[in-house]
């Protein structure tokens, strides 16, 4: 079981690290523009864009959470039981910080510095940072919802046939 877990949890790791490079090359960043008299201005439409970035990281991490909830389902969903859900949280968890920090640290950062070396005209893009930390609510959303409809389709083991829904009619 350990071991299973340990598997679950590097696999959440390489997971994260992997979708951190995604988060970093899909996300594209709005920019400042040098201007002649050395100040930095960018478009209002440049000031809504500064939201890309969480919108990328929480549509990564429904993906994210949803394929992990499934690892984690087939790996020890039926040996756990309902403990499934919170180990499943966790990892998901482990796997949206790394994501984080992977993004941050391969996308652009050190904006100042960069922005002191640009030239005249040109644009020079925000640096990749998460802004809403409620993002991260998205990718243990993906995975419970994934574990909520698994449970609700999975073959009962006593009987060998789908769950029964409280809801549905005997014919």
């Amino acid at each position: 079981m350990v071991r299973r877990l340990l598997v679950v949890g590097l696999t959440a790791v390489v997971v994260g690290a992997l979708a951190g490079w995604l988060w970093a090359v899909v996300t594209s960043l709005p920019g400042y523009t040098v201007q002649s008299d050395g100040g930095a201005a960018t478009t209002e439409r440049g000031l809504t864009e500064f939201i890309v970035a969480d919108v990328v990281f929480a549509g990564i991490g429904l993906v994210v959470g949803a394929g992990l909830a499934i690892v984690a389902w087939l790996w020890y969903g039926r040996r756990l039981g309902a403990w499934t859900v919170p180990m499943t949280c966790a990892f998901v968890l482990v796997a949206a910080l790394v994501c984080w920090q992977v993004g941050q640290l391969v996308g652009p950062h050190d904006f100042s510095d960069r922005l002191d070396g640009a030239a005249l005209g040109q644009s020079v893009p925000i640096d990749l940072r998460l802004r809403a930390p409620s993002a991260f609510a998205t990718w243990v959303l993906g995975a419970c919802l994934t574990l909520m409809v698994i449970t609700a389709v999975a073959r009962d083991r006593d009987e060998g046939r789908p769950l029964r829904l409280p809801w549905t009619v005997d014919r």
